[in-house]
């Protein structure tokens, strides 16, 4: 399964962003799919996941972040409001056949990338 993400930039304070992660195959439904985030200089983080209609996030941002996805698109979906300057990173989507966790070491399938810098 390929991954790419997009719909990464800048925005200010309170601002919102919705990243999207679109799949290679037909199959993504079958797929749990989960967001991550690096920030520079620290480890990749646990952001939120989403297995068929159950979802999980980071405490972090349970209540600012809600994580989607549309099985007719192959794609998943991270909308971001109240975005505060600590969201400020790399994120990345990725994908497991498993029950998805926080751990990254748990996911096979990743995308590439996308930058999300807010400034205060």
């Amino acid at each position: 399964v390929q991954l790419q993400a997009s719909g990464g930039g800048l925005v200010q304070a309170g601002g919102s962003l919705r990243l999207s992660c679109a799949a290679s195959r037909r199959t993504f439904g079958s797929i749990a799919m989960g967001w991550f985030r690096q920030a520079p200089g620290k480890e990749r983080e646990f952001v939120a996941a989403i297995n068929w209609s159950r979802t999980y996030y980071a405490d972090s941002v349970k209540g600012r972040f809600t994580i989607s996805r549309d099985i007719a698109k192959n794609t998943v979906y991270l909308q971001m409001n109240s975005l505060k300057p600590e969201d400020t990173a790399d994120y990345y989507c990725a994908g497991t056949p498993q029950v998805p966790g926080t751990d990254p070491g748990g996911y096979d399938y990743w995308g590439q990338g996308t930058q999300v810098t807010v400034s205060s």
